[in-house]
């Protein structure tokens, strides 16, 4: 039992609240009884786990979790990182929210067969903000990274202005996002191979949020690719 908050494995969840710690030590912590029973259902070994009251004080524990609440167990384990691929995925570019690109994470292993694909300035999607909000999908599908000129596919950018909805195209097919106040830049658009938009009510909002676009897009495209597979 561990009774010393300068304990070594107290020391690291610490650690990995911190971007830089992370990076470093190729590590991150997974905080909550489901989301450490989702990496065991996916077969990641955890380097450890601590158990409130088995392995660990209660309040030592509850010091150096993330959530307001404390928690009751936290598992420990080594990053992954996917290969683009998939008859169907997402790219994000500039993506900042660390809860958006978790949910995103979550709708791409609900409705698509490929990884969350990161491009420059998102969130990390080891961040422990961005971990819960996967809701344990990291663990089945871990996200990939690469750049924009990477992408093997129809890449369809999604944009606010385009002209067409998303319609029946050749897979694979990467689904292409930006920031939901910027959006995507106007060289990716110009070179993506279609844009696509999401029609709103005129007397709607003039924007969706980026997890919101992503799940509505992957779920037409999924759609239309099972009707005509």
């Amino acid at each position: 039992m561990i009774r010393s908050p300068d304990n070594d494995k107290l020391k690291t969840i610490r650690k990995l609240a911190q971007k830089r710690w992370r990076e470093k030590l190729g590590l991150f912590a997974a905080e909550g009884e489901d989301l450490v029973a989702a990496a065991a259902a996916a077969g990641w070994e955890p380097r450890f786990v601590l158990r409130a009251g088995e392995d660990v004080e209660p309040e030592l524990l509850h010091a150096v979790s993330s959530l307001g609440s404390g928690s009751r167990v936290i598992g420990v384990y080594e990053q992954r990182w996917s290969s683009p691929g998939g008859t169907l995925s997402v790219w994000l570019r500039g993506v900042e929210d660390p809860g958006n690109v978790g949910t995103i994470i979550r709708s791409a292993h609900a409705l698509a067969d490929g990884p969350v694909v990161l491009g420059p300035g998102c969130a990390d999607p080891y961040s422990p903000k961005a971990v819960r909000a996967t809701m344990g999908s990291l663990f089945a599908r871990p996200p990939a990274r690469a750049g924009f000129d990477e992408l093997v596919g129809t890449r369809v950018a999604l944009d606010a202005s385009a002209s067409d909805r998303l319609g029946d195209l050749a897979p694979p097919l990467v689904l292409c996002l930006g920031a939901e106040r910027h959006g995507l830049p106007d060289d990716l658009l110009q070179a993506a191979e279609a844009t696509a938009r999401i029609p709103l009510r005129a007397d709607g909002p003039e924007s969706l949020n980026v997890a919101m676009t992503a799940a509505i897009a992957l779920y037409e495209a999924a759609n239309r690719m099972a009707g005509h597979g």
